[in-house]
């Protein structure tokens, strides 16, 4: 799943970045790595998202957010443990 398959106000991690090495360099510096827990706060028609990363609200096109692989996050106080 991508960033851009999320629901509005859905938690997510990042579960991979597949974009130039570049772009996701400079990602990975903004503070976005594996594992990085996502807020998507908006999407816009034009295929953009808007995330909240660590604190910080950042606005990702749709090239860059069909680039990001995320798996959903588990609802807090949730565990693996039945």
């Amino acid at each position: 799943m991508t960033l851009r398959d999320m629901k509005i106000n859905g938690t997510c991690l990042a579960s991979g970045i597949n974009l130039r090495h570049d772009t996701a360099r400079r990602l990975g510096m903004l503070g976005l790595t594996m594992g990085t827990p996502l807020t998507l706060l908006n999407k816009k028609r034009s295929g953009a998202v808007i995330v909240k990363l660590r604190g910080t609200r950042f606005a990702f096109g749709k090239e860059i957010a069909d680039g990001i692989d995320v798996i959903p996050a588990k609802p807090e106080g949730e565990t693996n443990n039945a």
